[in-house]
């Protein structure tokens, strides 16, 4: 058994540790005591304590959370209005038919008003060039005949044809005479004074006919001759107009500086009229496309600024002015009243404008406003 200065010992180191080592202590040392130390009843097990301090946070937390949602919920929130970039987009398309021969610009290429943007090759229609231009040549010809007048070998020809029926209209008048004397005085039948006759008009007429051969001769072609050849000349010229205005859209060019954004025809394909051949954009003539109800429109008139935001340049801020206001095709039947009573409400396209030119802004692009004076409650 432990000595008493050893249990007194035990007791004073019990005495700065725990509680726990303290009962111990005062456990083992109750038998050597009094009886009444070895009487005392057990004391009454102590209750923990819980911590209130985190439930109360956490009770907050959620008083707050739900607060703030329902503040949300009651405010009113602005309606969120999108859009998207467009430009002036221009179509290219064959206006002859043909094989690609050259095609010098791709995807995206800049180019400039007059650029070469394909060549068509196209035989058939430079043989037909040709052609046209010998037709004009041949109608320059006959123009330039009948202008000249007649020639001076048919002049001279038409002049003895004249001398020669009025020496034959002489002799007929002589013969003429002289049987119609002898058929006088009995000396010669009437049928010989017939012949006569006969002959002398024969004579007459061919003089008239030589006379009116020299005269058109000598006046030329008519008016309406020359009328006639002009206009052979004016319909082969037109001709080679026409042809030439086919060969001339062998050459596609740039109409306006613009960019390419689309290829339709490659190297060797063949083409016909009205088949496109490349789409390009206009990057000068960017615009901001919004398709809003007429509720939405109203009090907006053109000239209008207000402000959105560009999502694929980094929500950059601009500044666009209104041009257009336009309603929109339908493509149902329209009711003027529904059944429950409402309206029916028609779309409008608001076409706005950067103040300030963007070069980054490509058509496609997404924007977004907000429509001041209207609830996202109100869609």
């Amino acid at each position: 058994m432990d000595s008493d200065d050893q249990k007194t010992a035990k007791m004073n180191l019990a005495a700065g540790g725990d509680p726990v080592a303290r009962r111990e202590t005062e456990e083992t040392a109750a038998p050597s005591g009094s009886a009444g130390s070895r009487m005392r009843e057990p004391s009454e097990p102590r209750t923990p304590k819980v911590a209130r301090g985190p439930a109360i946070v956490v009770t907050l937390i959620v008083a707050a959370i739900v607060g703030l949602s329902l503040w949300y919920l009651v405010q009113p929130q602005p309606l969120i209005i999108q859009g998207e970039a467009d430009a002036t987009r221009i179509d290219i398309a064959a206006r002859v038919d043909g094989r690609v021969l050259e095609r010098p610009v791709e995807r995206g290429d800049n180019v400039v008003a007059g650029q070469l943007l394909y060549k068509i090759d196209n035989p058939e229609l430079l043989t037909k060039l040709k052609e046209a231009e010998a037709g004009l040549a041949v109608a320059s010809a006959q123009l330039a005949n009948t202008l000249v007048g007649t020639r001076v070998e048919v002049l001279a020809q038409r002049k003895a044809a004249v001398e020669s029926a009025s020496a034959n209209l002489t002799l007929a008048q002589q013969t003429y005479d002289r049987v119609k004397e002898l058929a006088r005085s009995g000396n010669a039948p009437l049928q010989k004074l017939d012949e006569a006759t006969d002959n002398l008009k024969v004579a007459q007429r061919s003089m008239d006919a030589a006379n009116f051969a020299n005269e058109e001769a000598i006046n030329g072609a008519t008016k309406e001759e020359r009328g006639i050849a002009r206009a052979n000349v004016d319909k082969a010229q037109a001709d080679i107009d026409t042809i030439n205005a086919q060969v001339d859209e062998l050459i596609v060019k740039a109409p306006v500086a613009a960019q390419v954004y689309q290829i339709g025809a490659e190297l060797g394909e063949y083409v016909s009229p009205g088949v496109p051949l490349l789409s390009l954009i206009d990057l000068s003539d960017v615009w901001l496309r919004f398709d809003m109800r007429e509720d939405l429109v109203k009090g907006l008139k053109p000239g209008d600024q207000f402000q959105m935001r560009v999502p694929a340049l980094h929500d950059r801020l601009i500044t666009a002015a209104i041009r257009v206001i336009e309603t929109k095709g339908e493509y149902a039947g329209w009711r003027s009243t529904r059944a429950t009573g409402d309206f029916d409400l028609r779309t409008f396209q608001v076409r706005a404008y950067p103040i300030t030119p963007i070069p980054e802004l490509r058509p496609g692009m997404s924007v977004y406003a907000e429509w001041p004076g209207a609830q996202s409650g109100q869609r």
